[in-house]
């Protein structure tokens, strides 16, 4: 069973990002994108999408009033850089609210809620192509990043730099940002300015972790919590 979606946000780059999270997806099927909510009347009217991505500040008309105006609808997946409206939107019975830039894993729970909702049977979930990824604007570009060749991030004020088994990559991003989109049970913040891929210790030697021959530090206000989630770590080489 394919499930027919539709994008609606007026930012190439942020239907970009959900057109290649969506491809990770066999049993969603993306319809169209438009970058005007009028633009997707037809198609909404038609009565033949399952669910529309909707981004809510976009021209001539935003993706609220433009849930308001119609009397059927399909399931809504809100998708903007605000959160303020989250309330205002689950008001108008959205079925999710995702706020940019969306990791991967998040995006991954709504397409959960999405086949609840629908009634896919277990017998055909989703099954990943490819390993769970992350994309990192490096000089002006996206760089797709997969989560398993993360070694360790660095925080260097205004920009973080991701060491991974590729090279490195240099990110105009915070490092609470980043943590946002990492999974918690695969990466653990050990001091201000580093945050380590559990699966890639190889060793832990005083207040210190060994990651591809690194020693990366373990902060004096986050070395007893570090080292009891490292030690109960189902991923960590020992």
């Amino acid at each position: 069973m394919k499930i027919k979606c539709i994008i609606i946000d007026d930012e190439p780059l942020a239907i970009k990002v959900i057109e290649n999270h969506l491809s990770e997806f066999p049993t969603m099927e993306l319809v169209a994108t438009y970058n005007t909510a009028i633009a997707a009347l037809p198609i909404i009217e038609s009565g033949e999408i399952d669910v529309a991505f909707l981004d809510i500040n976009m021209p001539k008309m935003s993706g609220l009033d433009f849930l308001r105006s119609l009397p059927t609808k399909p399931l809504i997946v809100i998708t903007t850089a605000y959160r303020e409206y989250a309330v205002e939107s689950f008001d108008l019975d959205v079925l999710d609210y995702l706020v940019k830039p969306i990791p991967f894993a998040r995006f991954l729970k709504a397409i959960a809620k999405i086949n609840t909702r629908i009634g896919i049977d277990k017998s055909s979930e989703v099954t990943f192509k490819e390993d769970p990824f992350i994309f990192l604007k490096v000089d002006k570009k996206l760089m797709k990043i997969k989560l398993n060749d993360i070694l360790f991030i660095e925080s260097l004020k205004d920009y973080i730099k991701v060491f991974t088994t590729t090279g490195d990559f240099l990110v105009h991003k915070s490092m609470s940002s980043i943590e946002e989109e990492l999974p918690s049970e695969n990466f653990l913040r050990i001091h201000r300015s580093f945050t380590i891929a559990l699966n890639k210790i190889k060793s832990i030697e005083g207040n210190s972790v060994e990651i591809a021959n690194r020693r990366v530090p373990i902060g004096r206000n986050y070395l007893q919590i570090a080292k009891q989630k490292i030690l109960n770590s189902t991923d960590f080489i020992e």
